[in-house]
């Protein structure tokens, strides 16, 4: 059967590229672990190059059997064709990815962020996954118009694109206002140095370390295991602490009210002493002073230093555990306490004599005073005759207009 002869053809040269790939990813795969073994990126090329290898050898294999059992140019060859090529650009664009992903990781396995002085690493490492972000968006972007591409009516439809490439561009910028916003601001905060992965951060209120920085978003591991996930524009648009952009040593306070009878130089040496024995402390500074003295309650604040935030917030509760004990147990006079004084008002007042009083005030006190004050009161003067025979208030006086 002659129809049969290429098809036959093909399943036997389809048969043997299969083979032939498999031998090639097999060959491949021993050369690398033999010949790199001494790398120790050996085992990461394997890892991330094996399967797009694979699948690009086998695709090739497929697309020579087809080819040579299929010469021709009919539609449905052209069909088959086409869905090769778009399979083999898929391909070629997860290769791309893959050997994008290893090159990174051979760059952040340079640099540990597990190690006390770790700015520069964490910084390299920031910059490292954006630029990876960036170069996978670009790959997947072109391949995917090279597919587009594969299709005539699209390469067709390109010409009049290209015509009109300034409307849409325009178009294009502002429906993707905020995403462009995001994306540039992730590049901004990376490579400005303002923001790196594992910076400790206090944004919206909330401290926490930086997990993660993509090209729209940040997130914040905070310090009871929420996921605080702030868009980039936020960091170039609102102020926030970074603690660590310089370095990570940090100085903390702790303050205490006590009583004015404190003894604070015994107070004093006793810290000097706990925090010599803490290996919290990193030894950079102790401070212990009087910083108020108001209220009946004495203030001191003790300033302590570590080598970050979480080792400086647990020195700062020991140290003022330490010292509420020290205080109950060594100096209990120095509590904090509240004074009242009592007194009893029969007996002073007893002891001190009424008199009247002789101070002339503007509307009282003296003869001139009173008579001030019955100006503008319009009050009526009481004598002792007015007293005895009260005038007829509703009655009028005899040598008065009306009764005229």
């Amino acid at each position: 059967m002659p129809a049969l002869d290429p098809w036959l053809w093909f399943a036997v040269s389809l048969v043997l590229a299969v083979v032939a790939a498999l031998v090639a990813s097999l060959v491949a795969t021993l050369v690398v672990r033999f010949g790199l073994r001494r790398r120790r990126w050996a085992d990461g090329l394997v890892r991330h190059l094996r399967h797009p290898f694979r699948t690009i050898v086998l695709l090739l294999a497929v697309w020579i059997a087809f080819s040579l059992s299929f010469p021709g140019t009919e539609e449905w060859r052209e069909r088959i064709v086409q869905l090769l090529s778009i399979l083999a650009i898929a391909a070629a664009a997860w290769m791309l990815v893959a050997v994008v992903r290893l090159g990174t990781d051979i760059t952040l396995g340079h640099y540990r962020i597990d190690v006390p002085d770790n700015r520069v690493a964490r910084r390299i490492r920031s910059q490292t996954l954006v630029l990876r972000r960036v170069i996978i968006a670009i790959v997947v972007v072109l391949a995917f118009g090279a597919i587009l591409l594969t299709f005539p009516s699209v390469r067709t439809f390109g010409a009049s694109v290209l015509a009109s490439a300034g409307i849409a561009s325009v178009i294009a910028g502002l429906a993707a206002q905020s995403v462009l916003a995001n994306m540039f601001a992730g590049i901004q905060l990376v490579f400005s140095d303002a923001l790196r992965v594992d910076d400790v951060v206090v944004a919206e209120g909330e401290w926490g370390r930086v997990g993660e920085v993509t090209l729209s978003y940040v997130v914040l591991n905070l310090w009871d295991d929420r996921r605080l996930v702030l868009p980039c524009t936020y960091f170039t648009t609102k102020p926030f602490q970074n603690w660590t952009r310089e370095g990570s040593e940090l100085l903390g306070s702790v303050e205490l009210d006590v009583d004015w009878r404190v003894p604070t130089s015994r107070m004093r040496e006793h810290l000097d002493d706990y925090l010599a024995r803490n290996a919290l402390w990193d030894g950079r500074a102790s401070v212990l002073q009087v910083t108020d003295a108001v209220g009946g309650l004495v203030r001191i604040r003790i300033l302590v230093t570590a080598k970050d935030a979480p080792t400086l917030f647990d020195l700062r509760c020991q140290v003022r555990e330490e010292m509420v004990a020290w205080v109950r147990s060594t100096a209990p006079a120095a509590l904090p306490v509240q004074r009242l004084l009592m007194t009893e008002h029969e007996a002073a007042d007893a002891a001190e004599p009424r008199t009247p009083r002789q101070d002339a005030g503007l509307f009282t006190g003296s003869a001139e005073a009173e008579e001030r004050a019955a100006q503008y009161t319009q009050a009526v003067p009481v004598t002792p005759e007015s007293s005895e025979n009260p005038p007829d208030i509703g009655r009028s006086a005899p040598d008065s207009p009306k009764s005229a």
